[in-house]
């Protein structure tokens, strides 16, 4: 699990970056990618960008790993503490977007050394 971990913990510092280039290069070219401000899932590169762009342009998420663990189908969930807040960097108020601070399981199926599907696990 240690390369799955090394490989999520870059792509968690370049999405916390805004390098989207740089987490597109750890996600598999066709990449099922859980959309949490819309619902659904984003398919491929070119969807992930655009929904990551529509994102950054109304909140500034920071995503930072607290702890990982293997499930016993073979994905790694990684416990996660969210912090959202404005472009000013303001905690928000009266956000529409169903974004919001908390703690949050992201469960991560990788194949290869890419990640093949993301997908939220609210937490309680």
């Amino acid at each position: 699990m240690d390369a799955d971990i090394e490989t999520l913990n870059r792509l968690y510092e370049r999405f916390n970056a805004r390098d989207i280039d740089g987490v597109l290069v750890a996600l598999a070219d066709d990449v099922a990618w859980a959309n949490a401000m819309e619902g659904g899932h984003e398919q491929g590169h070119n969807a992930v960008r655009a929904y990551w762009t529509r994102q950054w342009a109304i909140v500034s998420p920071h995503v930072e790993p607290v702890s990982y663990a293997r499930t016993a189908d073979g994905a790694v969930v990684a416990r996660v503490i969210q912090t959202i807040r404005d472009l000013d960097g303001h905690p928000l108020e009266g956000q529409t977007h169903g974004l919001k601070d908390k703690t949050v399981g992201h469960a991560f199926r990788l194949s290869n050394g890419k990640v093949t599907r993301f997908d939220i696990e609210q937490e309680d």
